[in-house]
């Protein structure tokens, strides 16, 4: 599981996976400009660290889970 900032125990986290394969390019466990996979338990994700580090890609599935509903009006009446 993955611990996320502000909400707890998740399934994924991109940002997660992102950074950890930006961190095996640079302690050379991993090559840049070749797909990564990062397993977690929501699924599978292939991260590739573009050349010199100058981006990431992140490719998975992605899937609907939640539906919501904010009254603005209120919150902004909230006292802060």
């Amino acid at each position: 599981m993955v611990w996320e900032r502000g909400c707890g125990i998740t399934l994924a986290c991109g940002t997660g996976a992102c950074a950890t394969a930006v961190a095996a390019v640079v302690t050379g466990r991993a090559d840049e400009a070749t797909p990564i996979r990062v397993n977690l338990p929501g699924g599978s994700l292939e991260i590739t660290v573009h050349p010199g580090l100058a981006a990431v890609s992140m490719k998975g599935p992605a899937l609907h889970v939640f539906d919501g509903e904010l009254d603005l009006a209120q919150l902004q009446l909230r006292p802060s």
